[in-house]
C-alpha cells in the first residue's frame, strides 16, 4: 500500500541550498523574517521536541483528527484509515503535521509508527496532540514536537479524517506543502511562497549578528550596533569580506 512518489505537494523546492540556509538558522531567525513580513502566526506554541539536538526541515504532509463519534469509528478508524495513509506515504524531505485539535489526554502516535515514519526517510513529525510509548519514542532517531505525554490511544478522543488538507495544529494554519522547521526552541511553519526570500534573508540576519556579537562579546555597547547602524556598515562589510 506505500507509495514510492512525494505525498506532499511540493508548491516551492526545497533546494539543497534552501535546506542549508534553513539549517543553520535558528527559528527565532525565521520569526524575525516572517513577523517583518506580516506573518504573526507561525509558531507551534507550546509544543516540545523529543530530540532537540536534532534539526527539521521539510514539506508539511498534513493529517487530521477530528472528534471521537463511536457510530463512525469503523468507517474510520478500520483498515487503511487517514492516520495508515500518512505513516505508509510519508517520505524524505516531509514533516508529518497533526492536527489534533490541542488535546492533551490521547496519544496520537507512538513508538511504532515513529519507527515506521523514521524507515519512510522522514523529516519529523509535529502533533499538537500527545505521544504514547514516550520513553521508546524519545529513543527514535527522528525529531518530533507534540504538547503532552500520554498512555492512552488516539481512539479515546479522535478519528483520523484525512491527509493532505489544511489543519490547524497548535492554533497554527498549515497548509500542504508549506515548510516546517524547527530545532530546540521550537518547530514552526513558512509559507511555501516565502521560504525562498525568508531563508536568504535569516541568513545575512545572522551573519550581522554573528559579527555584533563579538562586538559586544568584546564589551561595546549595543547602542549603534545592534541593530547595525548605517555607521557600522562598512566595519561589517570589512570583516565580512576578511572572513571570506
Amino acid at each position: 500500500m506505500a507509495t514510492t512518489e512525494p505525498m506532499a505537494p511540493r508548491p516551492v523546492e526545497l533546494t539543497d541550498h534552501i535546506k542549508s540556509q534553513l539549517n543553520a538558522v535558528s527559528t527565532a531567525t525565521l520569526a524575525y523574517q516572517l513577523q517583518a513580513r506580516g506573518i504573526r502566526n507561525f509558531f507551534f506554541s507550546g509544543l516540545k521536541p523529543t530530540r532537540p539536538q536534532r534539526r527539521m526541515v521539510g514539506h508539511a504532509l498534513t493529517l487530521r483528527f477530528v472528534p471521537m463519534r463511536e457510530d463512525l469509528k469503523p468507517q474510520l478508524a478500520a483498515g487503511f484509515n487517514a492516520q495508515r495513509q500518512a505513516f505508509e506515504g510519508i517520505g524524505p524531505d516531509e514533516v508529518l503535521v497533526i492536527g489534533a485539535r490541542s488535546q492533551p489526554d490521547a496519544g496520537t502516535l507512538g513508538d511504532i509508527f515513529a519507527t515506521r515514519a523514521r524507515s519512510r526517510g522522514a523529516a519529523g513529525i509535529v502533533t499538537d496532540g500527545s505521544l504514547r510509548d514516550t520513553p521508546a519514542v524519545q529513543a527514535i532517531d527522528i525529531p518530533i514536537y507534540h504538547r503532552s505525554a500520554h498512555a492512552g490511544t488516539l481512539g479515546l478522543l479522535h478519528l483520523p479524517l484525512e491527509t493532505n488538507v489544511p489543519v490547524a495544529c497548535s492554533e497554527v494554519l498549515v497548509m500542504p506543502g508549506d515548510i516546517i522547521v524547527g530545532d530546540a526552541e521550537g518547530a514552526m511553519v513558512i509559507p511555501a511562497a516565502l521560504v525562498e526570500e525568508v531563508a536568504e534573508a535569516a541568513a545575512e540576519q545572522e551573519l550581522r549578528e554573528e559579527f555584533i556579537l563579538g562586538r559586544i562579546e568584546a564589551g561595546e555597547s549595543t547602542t549603534g550596533l545592534y541593530p547595525l547602524s548605517a555607521e557600522r556598515l562598512p566595519e561589517f562589510e570589512k570583516w565580512r569580506a576578511e572572513r571570506g
